[in-house]
């Protein structure tokens, strides 16, 4: 089983995100933004994927099925979607499924656009559950590794002085630092917003 990436490809040149993933022998770009566009026109899927093609790396657009933005409204809690309802759908089910079968054969690295991983849900939703299957390492932008070990760890600082609570085990701690982080980045759809915002207040009994 070959170990599992991430990357985001933040504000860099392609150059510059080539070499990241040269430089760590990656096979498979699986995007999981769920529109996959961009500021910097290589970033846009069709350019993307073009160019990676060209330095024989495989691209896969995995956002329908991994996404954080979803179409799905059973995904969402007034605006805001939420993770642990994404998780439980058959699509996003799916395409862990097809991370699973493609780890044992390519060295894939799933990408977004956000630079920390903890700022973004390749991490937060995605490997939370692909940690069951495979070693994961984060791509930090200059080129070093960080194991999903180290930024659970960072995850949980984030939240628990010194990572720990006399009269908590870790997992459980974790679980709500997952949960704490994912509400703080998940999708808010806007145009929900207004719709709600806009709503008067029934005032039928």
């Amino acid at each position: 089983m070959n170990p599992l990436f991430t990357i985001g490809h933040s504000t860099h040149d392609f150059p510059t995100f080539l070499r990241l993933l040269k430089q760590h022998e990656i096979e498979v770009v699986a995007d999981v933004r769920s529109r996959p566009f961009s500021r910097l026109p290589w970033f846009c899927r069709e350019a993307l994927e073009k160019e990676l093609k060209a330095n024989r790396i495989r691209y896969v657009f995995l956002g329908t099925e991994l996404g954080a933005r979803r179409d799905e409204r059973e995904c969402y809690i007034g605006p805001r979607a939420d993770y642990r309802l994404i998780a439980q759908t058959a699509a996003y089910q799916k395409g862990v499924e097809r991370l699973r079968n493609g780890v044992s054969n390519y060295r894939i690295a799933l990408m977004c656009s956000e630079r920390e991983p903890l700022d973004c849900h390749r991490t937060i939703l995605v490997c939370r559950h692909a940690k069951e299957f495979a070693d994961i390492y984060h791509i930090r932008a200059d080129g070093r590794l960080e194991s999903h070990a180290e930024a659970e760890a960072r995850l949980l600082s984030r939240y628990f002085s010194d990572n720990h609570d006399f009269f908590r085990c870790k997992e459980e701690m974790l679980d709500e630092a997952y949960l704490r982080r994912g509400e703080e980045i998940n999708y808010v759809d806007e145009a929900q917003t207004s719709v709600l915002r806009e709503t008067p207040p029934n005032d039928e009994y």
